[in-house]
């Protein structure tokens, strides 16, 4: 019934992809099956100023956030191929614990490491975090003998060990996804593996788990500040122990190490907070539950001075030129839903782009350009 009103409404699209192979190495044929769209639920011409988006090398890092199941990832990896097409380099990856990269692509993305996105003439990488390969990482760089080390107290350790604190050591903590993230992202900053990259996109998780990863620098930033306070106290004391034990070596770069990470979490910090190089896009969808949440994360992201400038409503439905009562009754919930956008504190002064409805789901490279075009414009 429903598909029936979109066709009575909607004249039809055909995007058929005409993709050339590409001569790198890590690029393969593109797959040539034609992408078909039936119906688009609405002609609406967004205002997402694409062109302000690609001109230019500073504005480098897009992070798409919001709701879940109002479409980040479409619309991160849509961004991404956009990027490309239009000769940035591009990195999209997914900081989602619950990863969905790799079926939007519609290709295999798994393994924590960066992938070629197959079916473009231009670089585009995707990589998906693996939380099991952290956690891996995790025990085996964080055994509780080297912890105390580092601490100056690694000559207890042996006698600390019917307390079986190493099990608790090797426990990966809460938020251990996020950490991860905020490690990728420091690589994407210092090293020159990824400085061929001009474009780099995060598909972040939803709204709870986006909030804890951009307030981490923040946390590990004061975190390790009383770590390294307390470890100055207890140096005094170690070093009265290590000499009646006549242990006199001493590992003098651990402040400097801590030191170095707290500088990089620093640079992050200002890195998310730099409206030059960063911009934090928010998706919803237009109903009520979902503009709140986003109007909540928006404050959010104002108090902890991350820049925002657009807003995506996805999946609008057109107006009903039949006598289909559900697309009737659903266009006045959301038509609602867009008139709180326009009276919200939060939300009201944003770039509003409308992401129409389509008949298919948005599954691979073709389908992606498609709705790129349609949403990015």
């Amino acid at each position: 019934m429903l598909s029936r009103c979109f066709r009575s409404i909607a004249r039809a699209h055909r995007i058929t992809a005409n993709l050339s192979s590409v001569s790198s190495l890590t690029w393969k044929s593109p797959n040539t099956t034609p992408f078909q769209v039936r119906s688009v639920a609405t002609a609406i011409e967004p205002v997402a100023g694409f062109d302000e988006m690609v001109i230019g090398p500073q504005r480098k890092y897009y992070f798409l956030g919001g709701k879940g199941g109002v479409g980040k990832t479409s619309c991160a990896a849509s961004l991404a191929v956009k990027f490309a097409d239009h000769g940035h380099p591009t990195i999209v990856i997914s900081t989602d614990p619950a990863h969905s990269l790799s079926d939007s692509f519609s290709q295999d993305l798994t393994g924590g490491t960066l992938v070629p996105v197959e079916g473009l003439n231009s670089p585009l990488y995707a990589l998906e975090i693996d939380p099991e390969k952290a956690k891996e990482d995790f025990r085996s760089a964080s055994q509780s003998k080297d912890f105390l080390n580092n601490m100056g107290l690694g000559m207890l350790a042996d006698q600390l060990g019917e307390l079986k604190l190493g099990e608790l050591l090797d426990t990966p903590p809460p938020g251990l996804d996020e950490a991860l993230a905020i490690s990728k992202v420091m690589q994407f900053v210092e090293s020159s593996q990824y400085s061929m990259f001009s474009r780099i996109v995060f598909d972040t998780a939803p709204t709870g788990h986006t909030l804890r990863l951009l307030s981490l620098p923040d946390f590990l930033d004061a975190s390790l500040g009383k770590v390294m306070k307390l470890r100055k106290k207890l140096a005094s004391a170690t070093s009265a122990i290590k000499s009646v034990f006549r242990k006199a070596e001493e590992q003098q770069d651990v402040p400097d190490k801590l030191e170095q990470l707290r500088e990089r979490m620093k640079k992050v910090r200002d890195l998310f907070r730099d409206s030059n190089t960063t911009e934090f896009v928010i998706v919803t969808i237009p109903t009520v539950m979902a503009i709140n949440e986003s109007s909540r994360l928006h404050a959010s992201l104002r108090k902890d001075c991350i820049p925002v400038q657009r807003l995506i409503v996805n999946q609008i439905l057109p107006l009903s030129v039949s006598d289909c009562k559900f697309c009737t009754a659903k266009r006045k919930d959301q038509m609602r839903a867009l008139g709180m956008i326009e009276k919200d504190p939060e939300l009201s002064h944003l770039k509003i782009i409308q992401a129409p409805l389509v008949d298919v789901e948005i599954r691979g490279v073709p389908a992606l350009k498609f709705m790129g075009n349609m949403v990015w414009k």
